[in-house]
């Protein structure tokens, strides 16, 4: 669907959670409102995979880095010799998965992006976005962002409010494809990072990306990345799982501005994934869930909220 004036939010359905956004942008940009916010203060924050896309059955940069495996694993012995190289390619993806912070992925994502140089590795995203389809939509992965969140992002910065993305995902994997789909540029994109080194090369100046973590922007890493990267406290925070949940505390709790917490809640197993305390993916939701109503975040229910899933599709 195509938002209009008088309706901004057309793929979500008439209702409670649809009428708490529109209040709420109503209030803060009313200069007569007592919770008037000044530009300067309307700073919306998005977690991205299961929030303004789907993580299922795996996130999609996993997908990128086994299909990285799967090309370079016959030639290059020692990556086919790594214990989690081989977890991945034998699809365990419950080893890969484990720990607070999924180390085992994170190892995989390392080794198949250490080396390049940025510019490599966007040309090797770029052409993955462009080849690469989802094995249960047949389409390509840049093309399955959900059409609701699209409409509050725009819905959002037509108000004055400057988007952030601020996930745990890769920041120089979301960087090459951000503002072309969502429309945030590279500087309001907040991810976890790796080591990047500076050469100089008889062709000029790269930046080299090693596999040594530098930064792992998840859980309470995100309230510390958005201190250091953003340098406002949002007032808008919107996530989908528990790795949100210090997010949404550090937008919402004694802030002295008038804040909104959404939470996407997966409750749409026939268009999308159904999903909460039980995830084969990444996207746990428990603890976020359950504060929820005590913090007065939106829980937005997927299968009553939203009449259209994916933006440029029927349902």
């Amino acid at each position: 669907m195509t938002a209009t004036t008088s309706d901004p939010l057309p793929s979500w359905n008439d209702g409670p959670a649809k009428r708490a956004i529109l209040a709420f942008v109503a209030k803060v940009t009313d200069t007569a409102s007592p919770d008037f916010l000044p530009p300067a203060e309307r700073i919306a924050v998005y977690d991205n995979d299961g929030t303004l896309w789907p993580e299922n059955p795996l996130p999609f940069q996993a997908a990128f880095a086994f299909d990285e495996l799967k090309r370079r694993v016959p030639t290059e012995p020692a990556l086919a010799a790594d214990p989690m190289v081989q977890a991945a390619m034998a699809g365990d993806f419950a080893k890969l998965l484990a720990g607070p912070h999924l180390d085992g992925l994170l190892h995989v994502l390392a080794l198949t992006h250490g080396g390049m140089t940025t510019d490599e590795f966007a040309d090797t995203v770029t052409q993955w976005l462009a080849t690469a389809r989802h094995p249960r939509y047949g389409r390509p992965y840049d093309q399955l962002t959900y059409a609701p969140m699209q409409e509050l992002l725009r819905y959002l910065a037509a108000n004055g409010f400057k988007n952030f993305i601020v996930s745990g995902g890769g920041a120089d994997f979301m960087r090459v494809w951000m503002e072309r789909v969502y429309g945030i540029p590279p500087e309001q994109v907040v991810g976890s990072t790796t080591r990047t080194t500076f050469e100089l090369r008889d062709s000029g100046p790269v930046l080299r990306k090693t596999v040594d973590h530098l930064f792992v922007n998840d859980n309470e890493g995100k309230p510390v990345a958005i201190h250091q990267f953003i340098g406002r406290r949002p007032t808008v925070c919107c996530g989908n799982s528990d790795g949100d949940l210090a997010m949404l505390q550090y937008t919402t709790i004694n802030n002295p501005r008038p804040t909104f917490g959404l939470i996407v809640h997966h409750t749409d197993g026939a268009r999308e994934y159904a999903y909460d305390a039980v995830t084969k993916s990444t996207g746990k939701l428990v603890a976020a869930l359950a504060e929820a109503p005590t913090r007065g975040w939106l829980v937005v229910d997927m299968q009553k909220d939203w009449n259209t899933i994916f933006a440029g599709a029927a349902a």
